[in-house]
């Protein structure tokens, strides 16, 4: 089971059950283009990115999304 997060809000922790991490973006990524869904990618992995972030709205680096997340207005702890 994937663990409980406290006020995400929006977020959601989901638990891979056999499938690799890359293997179930991957499958996400097709099914929300598949379906027309907006969605961004957020991986470092050049692979996944090539893989999965073909149809994404925006791709971004671990460490660029950590920057958009600090610097976001009404975060927790500012």
């Amino acid at each position: 089971n994937a663990p409980r997060v406290a006020g995400a809000g929006d977020c959601a922790v989901i638990g891979t059950r056999g499938e690799t991490a890359d293997e179930r973006l991957e499958r996400l990524a097709a099914e929300l283009a598949a379906d027309r869904r907006p969605y961004w990618l957020v991986t470092s992995d050049r692979a996944l990115r090539a893989a999965a972030g073909r149809e994404a709205v925006r791709v971004v680096g671990g460490g660029a999304f950590l920057g958009l997340i600090r610097s976001a207005p009404g975060r927790a702890g500012t």
